[in-house]
């Protein structure tokens, strides 16, 4: 029964294309190598599609969540074919199905959109060389689109050769909103989100372009919608950055990219070509519209990398804020995983709206996927996408709950006011964040005030070393003083792809610590009365200079290189307390140093080398003076026991006593 309603679904499908041209919204194709080694002939890549479709497009059949808890496929029967080079390869030559797996599913009347993915494993020669494209009819109609109304092509390059490194290439991924709102007339910057599992791989964007003899995939590559948006629109391709006006309102606006990795900023040649392909839309607000769009904010920031196991539960929290009275979200259209389950909008506080997200990641979806979202109030201002890429299996590395002994996180407790030096540990290598505006910052405990805040994305006052972060401070602290301190998320990033990060720190008591007061230890004579009258003198304030090496941090610092200019970091014992000094710092771009941090579990491992060595020599030592004694002993017992002996002994003493009674 259920392939018998496909095949009706696949003829109104068919009809409905000679009737409505307008049923495309856009795409995306990237593949990856399972094992990026190259080994025999071939080897086993995975491929993924993700296109839009125009939900009204398949009417009456419209769908909803039930079809993205049921997985239900959407009926779109064509193939993703090779379509230049073919030879190289054994590429299906009937190509690959298109027919997606529903996951989202969107009603609102200006997006409509019926989004859906797909994934292929199947073994490919590495001699492959190939564009694969998905091409037919059509996008939306003009005047409804800018430039439109006619063909899609959306292509990839699809190429195993080995790069410099001699390893397998795997192709950048990206993800998107089918539909992005921006208001008409205004200065709109738009990032579209790249990344790439190769992490050295340097990334560019550009546009797609129909010139086959020019262009990398040497076939069209955008069809209808090449130079889908307004004439003066720029592109910044280093980190895919497009700023642009949008000059109408209720008009689509058609955007088509490529985004290619190369093997360093010095290649010309790319080693892939993943499409992306979207639209805009252009609005005026309605009358008493919030002058504020909302946002979408919560512990996880925008572009964040989260690493998620195999068959484990994600549950995440899309909260949005608004900020005016009466604005309201009506909508919150997403582009999810396969699996990935929606619940509906809720508002449990003023100016609060929150999305549930559930999701139990399977086997086939390791790597990375993506996740977008935006919300749209009741005047139909959209906030900005907010996008996150899941890694999964892959756990992302933890901040190890700092602890007396054995500490993971130094100082803890009381330290003077002139300590500099903070390390904490996490539960895997850890380096510096991919993004700006991930910061570490130390708060004043009695008012929750911020004292003191880095940016960890390129201060140099942060070093990254193997499992540990150092944090160098320059701020004296208020002696008597407590201070705690928190981290946003992914302060300690993976090594990993996107760099999955961990999760943030916002409990005051995770880490805090207390500032030394010289003024509690003075010769003033203090005097109790209840129930026993009692004298205390406290201990002299001593003005012998402090050593901070051997305050509770456990850390010596000898040299730094934490940015192109090498900054040595230097702490002098002062002939009073007083603060310590870092040297100078110069942001850019930074080199990781290696700080030696000892702990007492390092010095317990130094100590097992020199400790096994003397119990050697103190054994051989003793051996010849053990032996002399054994031999003494077992002489002693041997006299003492042997049987003649004793019986001469007898003899003796009768002989004795027969002389004494004489």
């Amino acid at each position: 029964m259920e392939q018998v309603l496909y095949r009706v679904l696949s003829v109104l499908f068919t009809l409905c294309s000679e009737l409505d041209g307008s049923h495309f919204r856009g795409g995306i194709i990237s593949w990856r190598p399972f094992n990026n080694t190259a080994s025999g002939t071939s080897i086993q890549i995975q491929i993924h599609q993700r296109y839009f479709w125009n939900r009204q497009y398949f009417n009456p059949y419209l769908c909803s969540e039930t079809d993205v808890i049921n997985k239900t496929p959407i009926p779109v029967y064509d193939s993703l074919k090779c379509v230049k080079n073919c030879t190289s390869s054994n590429y299906p030559s009937a190509g690959l199905s298109t027919s997606m797996t529903t996951t989202d599913c969107d009603t609102n009347l200006m997006i409509l959109s019926w989004a859906g993915e797909r994934y292929d494993n199947f073994s490919i020669l590495l001699t492959t060389s190939i564009t694969i494209g998905y091409n037919s009819t059509a996008w939306l109609v003009m005047p409804q689109i800018y430039k439109g109304g006619g063909i899609w092509s959306i292509v990839n390059r699809l190429n195993l050769a080995l790069r410099p490194d001699n390893y397998i290439n795997s192709s950048p991924v990206t993800n998107t909103l089918p539909v992005v709102f921006y208001q008409r007339g205004v200065l709109v910057t738009h990032v579209v989100q790249m990344a790439d599992n190769d992490a050295t791989d340097y990334l560019v964007c550009r546009w797609s372009n129909s010139n086959s003899a020019t262009n990398y995939n040497q076939f069209d590559e955008c069809g209808s919608v090449c130079s889908g948006l307004p004439p003066g629109t720029t592109l910044t391709g280093a980190n895919c950055t497009l700023s642009f006006t949008l000059p109408n309102a209720n008009q689509y606006y058609g955007c088509a990219l490529q985004i290619e990795d190369f093997f360093s900023s010095t290649y010309t040649i790319p080693m892939s070509s993943v499409p992306i392909q979207f639209l805009f839309y252009g609005y005026n607000p309605s009358a008493g519209a919030c002058a504020t769009a909302p946002s979408i904010i919560g512990d996880r920031p925008d572009r964040a990398c989260i690493g998620v196991p195999i068959g484990v539960q994600l549950t995440e929290t899309v909260e949005i804020q608004t900020y005016c009275p009466g604005q309201t979200i009506v909508d919150l259209v997403t582009s999810s995983p396969i699996g990935m389950t929606h619940s509906g909008i809720s508002n449990p506080s003023p100016n609060l709206w929150t999305m549930i997200l559930t999701w139990t990641p399977t086997a086939i979806q390791s790597g990375p996927q993506s996740f977008c979202a935006g919300a749209i109030d009741n005047s139909s201002l959209q906030s900005a996408p907010w996008c996150i890429t899941y890694l999964v299996d892959y756990e992302s590395p933890n901040l190890i709950v700092p602890k007396v002994v054995q500490g993971s996180a130094s100082p803890i407790g009381t330290v003077f006011s002139n300590q500099s030096l903070f390390s904490i540990q996490a539960t895997s290598a850890v380096g510096r964040p991919s993004r700006n505006g991930t910061n570490v910052c130390f708060h004043l405990d009695t008012t929750n005030a911020s004292v003191l805040c880095y940016d960890a994305g390129y201060s140099p006052n942060v070093i990254y070393t193997g499992y540990t972060i150092v944090i160098v401070t320059t701020l004296t602290w208020t002696p008597g003083q407590s201070y705690y301190v928190t981290m946003d998320s992914g302060f300690a990033s993976g090594s990993v792809f996107c760099h999955a990060e961990s999760a943030p720190i916002t409990d005051k008591t995770f880490w805090r610590f207390d500032i030394w007061n010289p003024a509690r230890s003075s010769t003033t004579t203090t005097t109790t009365t209840p129930p026993t009258t009692h004298t205390v003198t406290s201990l002299g304030t001593t003005t012998t200079s402090i050593n901070t090496a051997c305050t509770t941090s456990g850390i010596v610092v000898t040299s730094t290189n934490a940015s192109t200019t090498t900054t040595t970091v230097t702490t002098t014992p002062p002939t009073t307390a007083g603060p310590t000094t870092a040297g100078p710092t110069t942001t850019g771009v930074t080199t990781e140093s290696t700080i030696p941090v000892f702990y007492p579990a390092d010095f317990e491992n130094a100590c097992k080398q020199p400790v096994a060595i003397m119990s050697a020599i103190m054994m051989i030592a003793f051996m010849p003076i053990q032996t002399l004694a054994m031999y003494a002993a077992f002489t002693k017992f041997s006299n003492t026991f042997k049987p003649s002996n004793t019986a001469a002994k007898t003899r003796h003493q009768q002989r004795m006593k027969n002389i004494l009674r004489r």
